[in-house]
């Protein structure tokens, strides 16, 4: 297999030229490849069966202990001006890294199979997808990736009719952390990867292109490429809501994206579309819909059990590939706050020893299909998209934020993301409890300058007037005791249904200075054990700590420059003067 397209053979040869490998597959995506590529790792080592009668057809991958995680201290943004870049990527001059990454792929495939992998992110025939071709020399790349994307023969066939694609040349090295590097060439629409077989590192249509180079693209194109969930929601009439959901890490995402409705709440139904990436167009009516661009799901499996995540459980049962758990006595997969079985040998492959530390890495992960969850919806393969009532922003707050609010206007709700935040858990590097900003959840991911990204997000209401409507919600509110106040996992959809019941005009609010939050009345707890106190408190608006979380917005946000847009100070304005005038009134 070869191609029709000139620029594409041409690049594939270059690439060959310049890595030198033993040999070049090009990747068909068919189920036959897949097994012959799962069989070539077995036989390497690099693979190994897990329990096949409790597992069916899941395999474990243990990576280099230095080889674990994103690195992005190492992950560029390689455009013509650093300004260009913002202050919120590291930047490299586009020649400097060129050079700099050509130096390292010289020769780095001999005695390898140089594998093109061509994939489409989003349904094959949808005018909202991008395509991209990826050069690897790792089987567990392709494998993923196969998992994971659109890829092979449909896909070629997309690029070859497009005559556009997306880059992206990668090699595993020698695994060394002093020779790896992740650099991202926006305007090139194109990706280098070296050193690194970790999936954010290695897969690259996940982050690099899905997100860094996508967002570049789509401010160039008049579209969003967001880190975002997609979830669909129907009520009891038989009526479907699609809501996309941006949280940092830590914050329930992919809990929400597979939310389970309670018992009590009888009728409901939660479809999952997507619970990491979403790309968002507005269509020919001035209506935002969204796609998918990924297929299957990379997530981090620790913590996954019946009761947080009852269809993500279910789904890595069988045709699943796992990296870095620990396995039982009877090879099966195991991690912390699975709930079920023992731990008999490491992420490492080492006996367990508790003393040691955890028996799975705190960032292994599991590779799946997405219509491996029993939540998915076709809809996640509709060209079209589906439509989006409401975009939610969401962080990690033991006070401040309010179980949910709306905001006021879009030019508000870019705002409200762009100043979203996080408290550090016990789970993450450094002090516990620090808030930490990450604007729309796309702090490591978004390829070009916040500002301009803002200025992106701002000039949306120009092109149309049927947006969806903003919101933020916090599920960690906490009280003096510690104690978590909401319920969470499938309850949340109680906020959603109010969420939901606002964008349809049909339910009441409270008009504040941050925005307009649901009575005590307003939600849904039929069903549910909660003091009328608890849920006051978790709709509760301080005033003092508004004003400090303002401050602390704008001083995060002029961190930018003189690219900030002039809109977002005038939003904060807005509401500052509003808390003030609140505090000159209670004094």
């Amino acid at each position: 297999m070869t191609t029709t397209l000139d620029a594409l053979q041409s690049w594939v040869d270059q690439v060959a030229a310049q890595t030198q490998p033993e040999a070049i597959h090009w990747c068909t995506g068919t189920e036959e490849e897949y097994r012959d590529l799962i069989e070539l790792m077995l036989a390497q080592g690099t693979l190994t069966k897990l329990n096949q009668d409790t597992h069916p057809n899941c395999f474990l991958h243990l990576s280099d202990p230095n080889d674990v995680a994103r690195v992005e201290h190492l992950t560029y943004v390689c455009t013509e001006s650093e300004d260009e870049a913002g202050p919120n990527n590291l930047w490299m001059a586009p020649s400097e890294a060129h050079q700099k990454m050509d130096a390292l792929f010289e020769g780095c495939m001999q005695g390898r199979i140089m594998y093109v992998i061509p994939y489409c992110m989003g349904p094959i025939d949808s005018p909202y997808s991008r395509c991209g071709v990826e050069i690897t020399d790792s089987p567990y790349v392709v494998a993923n990736m196969k998992l994971m994307t659109r890829m092979g023969s449909k896909a070629l066939a997309r690029i070859e009719r497009d005559g556009t694609f997306v880059k992206g040349l990668h090699s595993t090295g020698e695994l060394d952390p002093e020779r790896r590097f992740i650099m991202h060439f926006p305007g090139e629409l194109s990706i280098k990867s070296y050193g690194s077989g970790y999936g954010g590192n290695a897969l690259l249509g996940k982050k690099c292109h899905a997100l860094r180079i996508a967002s570049y693209q789509a401010r160039q194109e008049g579209w969003l490429a967001e880190h975002m969930l997609i979830v669909g929601l129907e009520n009891p009439d038989g009526a479907v809501h699609y809501v996309a959901c941006a949280f940092p890490s830590a914050c329930g995402k992919t809990n929400l994206a597979m939310l389970i409705p309670p018992d009590s709440m009888k009728g409901w139904k939660a479809w999952t579309l997507g619970d990491d990436i979403a790309w968002l167009h507005l269509d020919e009516a001035g209506k935002l819909r969204a796609i998918n661009p990924e297929s299957g799901y990379f997530g981090v499996v620790p913590g996954t059990n019946e009761k947080t995540n009852k269809n993500a459980f279910d789904m890595i049962t069988h045709d699943a590939i796992f990296t870095n758990v620990a396995t039982t006595a009877d090879k099966q997969p195991w991690w912390e706050g699975k709930k079920v079985g023992e731990p008999a040998r490491d992420w490492q492959g080492a006996v367990y020893d508790g003393t040691l530390g955890p028996a799975a890495h705190p960032n292994s992960r599991f590779t799946v299909a997405a219509t491996n969850n029993p939540s998915y919806s076709s809809l996640a393969e509709a060209p079209e998209g589906v439509p989006i009532s409401a975009i939610v922003f969401g962080g990690r707050r033991k006070q401040v934020a309010p179980l949910v609010y709306e905001t006021k206007s879009w030019e508000h709700g870019v705002l409200v993301g762009a100043g979203t935040a996080s408290e550090t858990t016990a789970a993450m590097v450094g002090d516990v409890g620090v808030v930490r900003r990450d604007p729309m959840a796309m702090k490591p991911f978004c390829g070009y300058n916040f500002a301009d990204y803002w200025a992106h997000w701002l000039s949306f209401p120009d092109r149309s007037e049927h947006l969806p409507k903003i919101f933020h919600v916090n599920w960690f509110r906490q009280n003096d005791d510690g104690d978590f106040l909401w319920p969470g996992f499938g309850e949340n959809i109680r906020v959603l249904e109010w969420i939901i019941e606002r964008c349809e005009g049909r339910a009441g609010a409270e008009e504040t200075p941050i925005g307009f939050l649901p009575h005590v009345e307003d939600l849904n707890t039929n069903g549910l054990d909660i003091e009328r106190e608890t849920l006051e408190e978790l709709l509760t608006v301080d005033t003092d700590q508004w004003s400090d979380e303002m401050a602390s917005i704008l001083d995060y946000l002029q961190g930018d420059g003189e690219r900030l847009p002039e809109e977002l100070v005038r939003q904060q304005k807005r509401i500052a003067d509003a808390l003030d005038e609140k505090l000159a009134k209670a004094s």
